[in-house]
């Protein structure tokens, strides 16, 4: 029969217990477009993986936005999906992937960055401090109109259109993504 040192069996696992409860408990980031999503890669690392991201990849690619979007941030970017872009005016989409169409397909980009990184509560506490609604100014110079309702962050663009976030909150080592329904668009 094994005999155990009780009291020193005791002080090795009240050790162990402290410095269990010690060590931070990361969460996990919710899985996008079927990829899981990874707190320590980039917003470009973690995009190229989504299968719900590959047309907002093909303009992120054909806008040169992909050392931007690498770089140091912090950022939030307002994801749009496939399905987002698809519900854009037919032959949208296309048009605005050819090189001499760079420079709208970058505003329209960049429409969906901030410069800093705001997480679904953020948005929440600034909309309640304004009123319901908190204005915010784009990487690319747009305006947007940001509002929390029953745990759902909605963003109005300049256009008048109006997006959901679906998937908030997907850490990246430089920012936050939203994943969002609808693509944002500037006043043209």
């Amino acid at each position: 029969m094994n005999r155990v040192n009780t009291p020193l069996f005791a002080a090795a696992l009240s050790a162990v217990i402290a410095c269990a409860a010690a060590t931070p408990v990361l969460a996990e980031n919710p899985m996008v477009g079927g990829a899981p999503m990874y707190a320590t890669k980039n917003i470009v690392e973690n995009a190229v993986n989504s299968k719900d991201h590959t047309t907002l990849v093909a303009a992120v690619k054909a806008a040169d936005l992909v050392p931007t979007l690498e770089g140091k941030g912090p950022f939030t970017v307002f994801a749009p999906t496939n399905e987002a872009f698809a519900a854009l005016p037919a032959g949208t989409v296309e048009t605005l992937l050819k090189p001499e169409n760079k420079k709208t397909l970058t505003k329209i980009l960049t429409c969906h960055v901030l410069a800093a990184k705001a997480t679904a509560a953020d948005v929440a506490k600034m909309a309640m401090a304004d009123g319901g609604t908190h204005e915010v100014t784009t990487v690319g110079g747009c305006k947007l109109w940001l509002s929390a309702k029953d745990g759902m962050v909605m963003i109005k663009d300049e256009a008048g259109g109006m997006a959901t976030v679906t998937i908030a909150d997907v850490e990246q080592s430089n920012g936050v993504i939203h994943v969002i329904d609808h693509v944002l668009l500037p006043k043209m």
